[in-house]
């Protein structure tokens, strides 16, 4: 694999939106998923410091984020994605677990002793029953997918023992400590720091072996690693790669060879938000503040 042209990734730069995943010259396809409205989205809509708060740690999703998770899961299913998908990746923060067991999932769980559930009934406030792991991809969670790291306590991630209690079918083996040693109190990782992390994610998720992949992530880290691609596209199409994702919206997307010109919008791609909610992320919450903290410089 050689550099790309802005020395940004050794992956193929061109990242496009396609309407048919053809073999002929695809490399890698995938699929993005933002998580569905969190309790943080919410109240940190209203108030910024609401992201400052402990009681927001581990932000788990609302009754309309269900709702989201439930509209998306019949996407998924309508639209024949269900079928493709041979792995789903996810976050280990339990609003993107959540998401991802619920779009993903089988269904209702039913008490055997030989099959694990998912999602155990009621995990993180859900009022949700217990949902299979069968009939359903694998689903592993991964660090290097998380929201940015440090400040803010709903991007803390709890022990990975706690998790393995509520989902004990989901494969955590890839995380190598229990406890969170990755975010910090008092240390907020910059957006570029979130870009190079969101690139070794990328070169990891090119020695997987899957043909199809499904990615359930945060807003921050969709944005900010996508930027580091598109550079060689039209203004518009970089624009289009790197727009916010909304609560619960699904791009189908795929690294092609530099030969391919396919650039149309995928017919499985999905708007998100439905219902509509407080889907503010926590990154665009900061910039905002910061704009309106910024002296007037008299220049208009």
């Amino acid at each position: 694999m050689q550099n790309s042209p802005s020395g940004h990734s050794s992956l193929p730069s061109f990242l496009a939106f396609v309407r048919n995943l053809r073999p002929c010259g695809l490399l890698k396809p995938y699929i993005q998923v933002r998580h569905g409205q969190g309790i943080h989205n919410v109240e940190g809509d209203k108030n910024y410091k609401a992201y400052l708060s402990p009681d927001y740690f581990d932000a788990h999703l609302t009754p309309l984020g269900w709702q989201q998770v439930d509209n998306l899961r019949k996407h998924v299913h309508a639209s024949g994605l269900s079928k493709t998908i041979d792995l789903v990746i996810t976050s280990p923060l339990l609003r993107t677990i959540q998401t991802a067991v619920g779009v993903f999932g089988g269904e209702g769980y039913a008490d055997k002793a030989d099959v694990l559930p998912l999602m155990v009934a009621n995990a993180g406030n859900s009022g949700r029953a217990a949902i299979s792991s069968l009939n359903c991809p694998p689903i592993i969670a991964v660090e290097h997918c998380r929201e940015h790291l440090g400040v803010h306590p709903c991007d803390k991630r709890r022990n990975i023992s706690d998790y393995q209690f509520l989902f004990p079918a989901i494969d955590f083996s890839p995380i190598e400590n229990d406890e969170d040693v990755l975010w910090k109190a008092n240390i907020r990782e910059t957006k570029e720091e979130v870009a190079a992390r969101g690139l070794k994610f990328m070169n990891w998720l090119w020695t997987r072996k899957e043909k199809e992949i499904a990615i359930v992530t945060h807003s921050g880290f969709l944005f900010h690693t996508l930027t580091l691609f598109g550079n060689d596209c039209h203004p518009l199409v970089k624009k289009e790669i790197c727009k916010h994702f909304a609560n619960c919206e699904l791009r189908s997307m795929v690294i092609v060879d530099r030969s391919m010109a396919g650039s149309d919008d995928s017919t499985t791609n999905y708007p998100g938000k439905i219902p509509s909610g407080l889907d503010l992320p926590s990154d665009v919450a900061v910039e905002k503040k910061l704009e309106k903290e910024e002296p007037d410089s008299g220049f208009t």
